[in-house]
């Protein structure tokens, strides 16, 4: 199976990266969506879960590798995986992530910037790994991580309804290890080329990556819209904590990926990785897919 494939954004060559597969519940990934709706795109098992990719994006920056988002990681014991129906080990190694970034041609030990969208551990969990002898170490210590100051912070003050969804040992390490760099504004540069977009509404600090080089952009849509079956803008995850807020960030990265011929890059979609996107009526439909490897 195909674990990475290259794409260009000007002169910046970048990587999707097949970080395996989740399942998750079908009805609440697409909120109020009727099951007839959305089964019409998508097959659940028989305990109603949805496959999904845990894909991640690595561009190869002048100031060093750049990794966006890290999938789920390897430290959740057997009863975890199951009810997620998680498929992500790797070959010989841990992590599937690391199997991708060799098989691109590249070292895991370069990666210098580790980014996150938000801290949920399907997107946070591979920041951090568990030793031999149980302990929790940096998955990427060459790395300097970067999140919005506000997400690191709605993290740690997870409450009933959030903290299934954040870990601690997915962002605490890498507090205590000193190295996070903390985003402060709605829209702040981490790279040259490199910025993260405010996208709120799956969680108040979402952040969608933008990648701009040469006159080309490519946007990383992190849990904004996590497959193309999400692209109609009334269909948002049940998941989703301010669903008005995720339709108004949907509604303007969308005109402007319309307008702009921007290169959309999916998360979750098991099926495709990255299109671009056409206006059709009152909403938008996929041009270009390029399929992602089945798996």
């Amino acid at each position: 199976m195909t674990l990475s494939e290259l794409f260009t954004v000007g002169g910046l060559r970048c990587h999707t990266l097949e970080g395996g597969r989740q399942r998750l519940d079908g009805g609440a990934m697409f909120g109020v969506v009727p099951r007839p709706l959305w089964m019409r795109r998508t097959t659940p098992d028989d305990r109603n879960r949805i496959p999904l990719a845990l894909r991640c994006l690595l561009v190869e920056h002048p100031d060093g590798l750049a990794l966006i988002d890290t999938g789920l990681g390897n430290k959740e014991d057997p009863k975890f995986r199951d009810i997620y129906g998680v498929e992500n080990a790797g070959d010989p190694g841990p992590s599937r992530i690391e199997d991708a970034i060799r098989e691109a041609g590249l070292d895991p030990g370069d990666v210098r910037w580790v980014i996150n969208t938000h801290l949920h551990f399907d997107h946070a969990g591979g920041n951090t790994s568990r030793g031999e002898d149980g302990g929790l170490r940096l998955a990427w210590p060459n790395a300097t991580y970067v999140v919005h100051a506000g997400e690191l912070a709605f993290a740690r003050a997870a409450n009933e309804r959030t903290r299934a969804s954040y870990l601690p040992d997915n962002f605490e390490p890498v507090a205590a290890a000193n190295r996070w760099r903390l985003l402060e504004r709605e829209d702040e540069g981490i790279l040259p080329g490199i910025r993260a977009r405010a996208t709120p509404g799956h969680v108040p600090w979402h952040r969608s990556i933008v990648i701009e080089d040469g006159g080309e952009t490519a946007v990383f849509l992190g849990d904004v819209i996590p497959t193309t079956a999400h692209l109609p803008l009334p269909w948002i995850m049940g998941y989703d904590l301010e669903p008005l807020r995720t339709l108004e960030s949907k509604r303007a990265l969308l005109a402007e990926a319309v307008a702009g011929g921007w290169l959309l890059v999916f998360e979750h979609d098991p099926a495709i990785a990255r299109a671009r996107v056409e206006r059709t009526g009152r909403d938008v439909a996929l041009i270009e897919p390029a399929p992602a490897p089945a798996g």
